[in-house]
């Protein structure tokens, strides 16, 4: 096993990097940036994964912008390197990174969303820029109006390929992949984690020989945060637990996450009548208002953000030491995300979920994933009567036999006690009954509040 540099001199970085890492202070690399850098360096295609907070963007802006200083480019026009992000957010905040580490250079960048004037974005290729960080949709939207073309691109990186997947834009990257298709390209995939069928076969069309590296697993506990769950019988019990908890835990700035954007503005408006400087972000907003709560949020001038899933990845805010799940998410891997918006960087931080009725579903699932038995937490004056769902137990015949229905018309045992020919009633399915990751509903023992229906993160 290789011996992890103990600076980032040691791999041979050109200076003017190492001198805006100090800047920035960073000296000593990650274990993912131990692990891939050298491999990216030596020019291989890499398949890589690693938990959040690890480290991974400068994984791979740091042999990205080296190649640009130090060899010639294939095409005069085309950009040398594209970044490719999943949301909005995430490319936006590659966009600050990649722009602290090439300030004071000849590097060109842009930023290329959707959601913003494409007209704008157009003038903004025009200026040639050497690497773009930008959203496969908006970006085929550009190969599409021949605004862009690839034809020259060195390094295609595919940040989060596994979220970019799951929100439905293999198409996108299908198209991305033909416009630079050419023998000289790199081309490095990162995601949450390696066992996911359609990064495997994405890895497959796009990569070529590639190396693996994989830093501990999706479902690793992160040691440097302290997770919490909490049983709730309903919405009330759910606002009544949140407003204790912001009261009472010692904390820099919170993340609460929650299902839909209703929720999001509705719980906002009741943190701010108990006095917290709050403010609410979802999907469906305009990039622009994204821009502005993100921006305002990250300079610490609100105490706490509620929002959906789209800040559950990436974003990297250091003074975020609570994370609540208000509503669990339905995706088990997406609870590891949305965690993980703290604890990072060596800090502490502290994870905590509101289980009710209808988040039970979601619940298992992430106890699953985690490969972990999870025991729950009360409040004094705070306990609730719900215990949690037990699964329907299977009835047998005798001798251990199957429940006769199951059988079907071939058996021979005991008549059934319901008039021939009259279709049993099919049992209810209990999702429908207890849908996951919303918090409302009749069964929560009060009326139940109608929502929107929910909209895509971006």
């Amino acid at each position: 096993m290789a011996q992890q540099p103990e600076q980032f001199k040691d791999f041979g970085l050109d200076s003017r990097l190492l001198t805006a890492l100090d800047h920035m202070g960073f000296n000593t690399p990650t274990e993912i940036q131990d692990r891939a850098i050298p491999v990216i360096l030596t020019g291989h295609d890499l398949i890589a994964s690693s938990k959040t907070g690890s480290g991974k963007t400068l994984a791979f802006l740091l042999p990205a912008i080296h190649r640009l200083m130090k060899t010639r480019a294939l095409s005069k026009r085309d950009p040398r390197a594209l970044i490719l992000a999943p949301t909005r957010e995430l490319a936006k905040q590659v966009y600050v990174q990649l722009r602290s580490l090439t300030s004071g250079s000849s590097i060109n960048i842009a930023l290329v969303l959707g959601g913003e004037n494409f007209n704008d974005q157009i003038k903004a290729l025009r200026k040639e820029p050497h690497i773009i960080v930008a959203t496969p949709g908006r970006l085929a939207n550009h190969l599409d109006a021949r605004s862009l073309m690839l034809g020259g691109l060195e390094l295609l990186i595919m940040d989060e390929a596994d979220r970019m997947l799951d929100l439905g834009f293999a198409k996108e990257l299908n198209q991305i992949n033909e416009a630079a298709d050419h023998r000289r390209r790199q081309t490095l995939m990162f995601s949450a984690t390696l066992d996911h069928a359609e990064v495997n076969e994405m890895a497959d069309k796009l990569l070529k020989s590639p190396k693996r590296v994989a830093v501990g697993a999706a479902n690793a506990e992160h040691l440097d945060i302290e997770k919490r769950f909490y049983l709730c019988d309903h919405l009330d019990h759910k606002q009544a637990l949140l407003q204790h908890i912001l009261a009472t835990e010692s904390y820099q700035q919170a993340i609460i996450f929650t299902a839909t954007r209703p929720d999001t503005e509705r719980l906002a408006a009741l943190l701010q009548e108990q006095g917290l400087s709050t403010a609410a972000l979802s999907g469906d907003m305009s990039q622009a208002e994204r821009n502005r709560i993100m921006d305002s949020f990250s300079r610490g001038q609100q105490k706490v953000l509620i929002t959906t899933d789209v800040a559950s990845r990436g974003l990297d805010l250091l003074q975020v030491s609570l994370v609540v799940n208000f509503d669990m998410p339905k995706q088990a891997e997406e609870y590891v995300h949305r965690i993980g918006r703290t604890g990072r960087a060596g800090a502490k931080g502290t994870a905590m979920s509101l289980v009710g009725p209808k988040d039970w579903d979601a619940f298992k699932r992430v106890e699953r994933f985690l490969q972990q038995d999870i025991g729950f937490v009360t409040i004094e004056g705070l306990a609730g009567k719900f215990k949690g769902i037990k699964p329907a137990a299977r009835k047998f015949g005798p001798k251990g036999a199957a429940n006769p229905a199951a059988k079907g018309a071939g058996y021979k045992g005991k008549a059934s006690r319901k008039p021939a020919g009259k279709p049993v009633k099919a049992l209810k399915d209990r999702s429908d009954r207890l849908p996951t990751g919303t918090g409302l509903g009749s069964d929560d023992g009060m009326a139940p509040l109608k929502r929107k229906k929910p909209t895509s993160n971006d």
